[in-house]
């Protein structure tokens, strides 16, 4: 199950990696139109599976999911804690959870030079580029709001999920959070 996969980038990953089924759930209709036209054009006709749906509330059974993948999608959701539920309630006995997530960068230098990069920067970048400065503050903004690595190891923890690790990639631009659910 690929939550927030709209686009379906995390799905074709997967399909071009191994036999599986794949369902992409997303809570914008029109992201899920994107994802089914770029499926159609590298021909894959059956599958991913596309679903509308909120990750708070997936419209999945229980305990029916091998794999919980979540890509830059739980830092826009209104209830953490509820959308880490639920990936304990979809995700099978030895179900494993994996997100990727923007985070908070660990190095202190860097950490200032991204900052300035986030909140000066990108905005100006989004209004010249796109001419929309606000979706590129609020992607800054989302990501400050959103829990540091350990702490945000400590909801999924308090979700039920175990043997929570993280990694951080690009000296914790982002992180991959792993757990399962036993």
């Amino acid at each position: 199950l690929d939550v927030g996969g709209g686009t379906g980038d995390i799905a074709f990953g997967v399909l071009a990696k191994a036999a599986c089924n794949v369902t992409v759930c997303d809570i914008n209709v029109e992201m899920l139109a994107v994802g089914r036209d770029r499926g159609m054009d590298r021909g894959l006709l059956g599958g991913p599976f596309w679903t509308c749906g909120n990750a708070e509330q997936l419209p999945v059974p229980d305990e029916t999911i091998d794999v919980y993948v979540t890509a830059f999608c739980l830092r826009n959701v209104t209830h953490l804690p509820t959308a880490l539920q639920e990936a304990r309630r979809v995700l099978k006995p030895c179900g494993h959870f994996l997100c990727l997530e923007f985070s908070t960068v660990a190095l202190p230098l860097f950490s200032r030079i991204y900052d300035l990069y986030s909140f000066h920067v990108l905005p100006v970048l989004g209004q010249i580029v796109a001419g929309d400065r606000g979706s590129y503050q609020y992607l800054a903004d989302s990501i400050r709001r959103f829990p540091k690595q350990a702490a945000f190891a400590k909801l999924i923890t308090d979700a039920g999920l175990e043997q929570v690790r993280y990694q951080n990639v690009g000296g914790g631009i982002a992180a991959i959070h792993s757990a399962w659910r036993l």
